[in-house]
């Protein structure tokens, strides 16, 4: 009995060893990953704040006032001057940004809501798989794909109501092209959400008298309404974090606010990319800056979205 008794308790201190290694283990896993953030953000904050507190070779300090709210990057004289602005720039990434979740909400949520209640067994099977591929898509192909028949679409359309356009490259084409890369993210995680919803909810607005088509419109999608934001917050995040397919069909407006559609336009990420490799000292380190910036503005957006989700989230089904 005794002997018993001992090997229970050499097994359990055994155990209690092996949950101990795991758990640092994993928390040393936890550590790691979360140490790439910081990282990140050091290296980005650190670069992006050396042209505005340093002689910058002789150019001067960047005025940071100006910078957050002129409306001319410079281009060809970078290497002689340090009036970088990007007022205009931040402007137009947010108008983007907005016209194409406009898009990309209403078609990604219904397709979502097609997919979960409305579509026969196996073309759901398929239309999931559809969207799961097109999900998985690089953006360089959505670029791609923009620049050899969206442009040529716009410039078409454009030049039907006597506007010349810049070989098509403008707003609109952006928006397009973002709201195609978005919507395949927002129909899958709204489709998750709608899923989600508990059967007796609709069975029970069946019975009362409601048709098909009210029950998943005001009962379904008002259930599932926190799940469907939240496709929202992640599309607008991978719309402000684009650059490539956006680098090409924006069409890299240098200077001026402008809110016309068919004008040529620049976001944050597309500043930050073109000609990255090509340049050195101020100009170098003041595309860190605008990561900065990006990144401020990516989490003013989530953080607007998620309060937006708190208001409206959770079922509240009349």
């Amino acid at each position: 009995m005794q002997q018993s008794t001992g090997f229970k308790k050499t097994k359990f201190q055994k155990n209690a060893v092996i949950d101990q290694g795991v758990k640092a283990l994993l928390f040393g896993f936890a550590l790691l990953s979360s140490s790439f953030i910081f990282i990140v953000i050091g290296v980005i904050l650190i670069k992006g704040a050396t042209p505005f507190f340093t002689n910058n070779n002789g150019l001067g300090a960047v005025n940071i006032f100006t910078f957050l709210t002129g409306d001319t990057w410079l281009t060809g004289t970078a290497f002689q001057s340090n009036l970088y602005s990007i007022g205009f720039i931040i402007i137009s990434t947010i108008f983007i940004a907005f016209l194409s979740l406009l898009l990309s909400f209403p078609v990604g949520v219904l397709t979502a809501l097609f997919i979960a209640k409305v579509a026969p067994k196996r073309l759901a099977e398929i239309l999931r798989t559809v969207v799961e591929m097109l999900a998985s898509i690089p953006s360089i192909i959505y670029g791609l794909f923009g620049a050899g028949i969206i442009l040529k679409i716009v410039y078409d359309a454009s030049a039907l109501i006597g506007y010349q356009s810049k070989g098509g490259n403008s707003i609109i084409s952006a928006v397009i092209v973002l709201a195609i890369m978005t919507i395949p993210t927002i129909a899958s995680i709204s489709e998750v959400a709608i899923r989600s919803v508990s059967k007796d909810l609709e069975l029970g607005s069946l019975a009362l008298g409601a048709s098909v088509t009210q029950t998943n419109f005001k009962v379904v999608l008002a259930a599932a309404k926190s799940g469907i934001f939240t496709s929202a917050i992640l599309g607008i995040g991978r719309v402000l974090g684009e650059a490539t397919a956006v680098s090409l069909v924006a069409g890299g407006r240098r200077s001026g606010y402008s809110f016309d559609i068919l004008d040529t336009t620049s976001t944050l990420t597309t500043i930050m990319l073109e000609g990255l490799k090509e340049t050195t000292g101020l100009d170098y380190d003041i595309r860190f800056s605008v990561g900065i910036v990006l990144m401020i503005v990516i989490l003013i957006t989530n953080l607007t979205l998620n309060a937006v989700k708190k208001k409206v989230g959770g079922i509240d089904v009349k």
